[in-house]
């Protein structure tokens, strides 16, 4: 396992992304692991949470995907030593699961900064690590590996505590669609 150096963004604890493998999902190969807290501070993260308790009706009655690839998507960069890794979500889609909500979640989502590709979409959650590490890309080039987040209640684990809580079931992952900057190679 690559050992990786957090950069503070943002006003976010760093250490809350790392590159690994996650037995459960990914057993041998490396990865872009990030820890998704709904009880954080942090506005963003929790509609992430919101985000991955969404439910949709799927081939037949009582069939349920969690989220659509449309719904919640990350994206890699890379600036020098640094990858980072954004998740992006529609705001129309965050409008729609915000507007019955009574704890003032819904106030936040005109204060998140718009995607600067896609102004429809606005930025949720932004991590960064200093690593060699390059996400891969499927050999036909159309797809790139995914983001894994781990969703769980409060406190802060470590990527151990993480692969624990998930076996435990006090956590779940989420396998995340990515994409890289519109040239197509982390950059």
């Amino acid at each position: 396992m690559e050992t990786v150096e957090p950069v503070e963004t943002h006003g976010e604890n760093p250490v809350r992304m790392w590159i690994r493998p996650f037995p459960p999902v990914e057993p041998d190969s490396e990865g872009a692991v990030l820890a998704v807290d709904h009880l954080s501070a942090d506005p963003g993260e929790r509609m992430v949470g919101v985000l991955l308790g969404r439910g949709h009706e799927a081939g037949g009655e009582g069939v349920f995907l969690l989220l659509l690839p449309t719904d919640l998507t990350a994206r890699y960069r890379r600036t020098g030593d640094r990858l980072s890794v954004t998740l992006l979500a529609p705001r129309s889609v965050l409008a729609a699961d915000l507007a019955g909500r009574t704890d003032g979640l819904r106030d936040h989502l005109d204060t998140l900064p718009a995607d600067a590709l896609d102004p429809d979409r606005v930025a949720l959650l932004h991590r960064e690590a200093v690593t060699g590490f390059v996400p891969a890309t499927s050999p036909d080039g159309d797809e790139r590996q995914p983001v894994l987040l781990v969703d769980h209640t409060g406190g802060a684990p470590g990527p151990d505590d993480l692969t624990a809580l998930f076996e435990e079931g006090g956590a779940s992952v989420a396998v995340v669609a990515a994409e890289f900057p519109d040239d197509g190679v982390p950059g």
